[in-house]
């Protein structure tokens, strides 16, 4: 079915003038969402790191532990936690109790706090392991560098202790550490699991 309009036809102009302020209006109001998406998307990151920022002000003072025999209440829910575990081996650290396994064929190091509940576990991973964006900004700002160890730390989730990496507490949260050295100096970068690279700490 064609639709047609005479020019001539004063009616037909006024519709015509119509449609082109509704296209108009039309156009108006999508880029007005596209703009307010855009506008909720930065506030959404902003506020994230502003949580990110109070998280990091607010760090609890990690309790030390009493002893030095491993808690048998970490080892049980050590048993539970990870029931398909060999080659285990424990460890008494000053916050928490360490222990080493394997699972699945992959080392691990599973670390219980105070109260012997799962912190996180830490692994093993290749340069290749990291998100992308991650690994391009790792060769372009440290170029003359050479990569060592990519260690994952796995955070559980249902508990909000802080976990201590080379002697510094971070967020209880997911993170690749990465090792580059340069002049017999080494740096840590911590690496969040959407790809944002940060400097961490740097050992001799």
């Amino acid at each position: 079915m064609q639709v047609s309009f005479d020019l001539s036809n004063d009616s037909s102009l006024k519709i015509i003038d119509k449609m082109k302020k509704l296209i108009a209006s039309a156009i108006v109001t999508l880029m007005t969402i596209a703009t307010l998406q855009v506008e909720a998307q930065s506030v959404a990151k902003e506020m994230k790191r502003e949580q990110k920022a109070e998280k990091k002000a607010v760090h609890k003072a990690l309790r030390k532990l009493d002893g030095n025999e491993v808690s048998s209440r970490a080892k049980d829910n050590f048993s539970r936690d990870f029931d398909d575990a060999s080659d285990v081996s424990w460890v008494r650290g000053a916050q928490f109790d360490e222990v080493s396994f394997s699972k699945n064929g992959q080392s691990m190091t599973a670390y219980y706090d105070y109260d012997s509940r799962l912190v996180g576990t830490t692994s093993s991973k290749k340069f290749t392991d990291l998100p992308s964006n991650a690994q391009k900004e790792i060769k372009n700002r440290y170029k003359d560098y050479v990569t060592g160890a990519v260690i994952k730390f796995d955070d559980n989730e249902a508990n909000d202790t802080n976990m201590l990496f080379y002697g510094i507490q971070f967020d209880d949260a997911d993170h690749y550490f990465v090792t580059v050295a340069k002049d017999g100096k080494e740096t840590i970068l911590m690496v969040s699991m959407d790809g944002e690279v940060s400097y961490f700490k740097e050992v001799s």
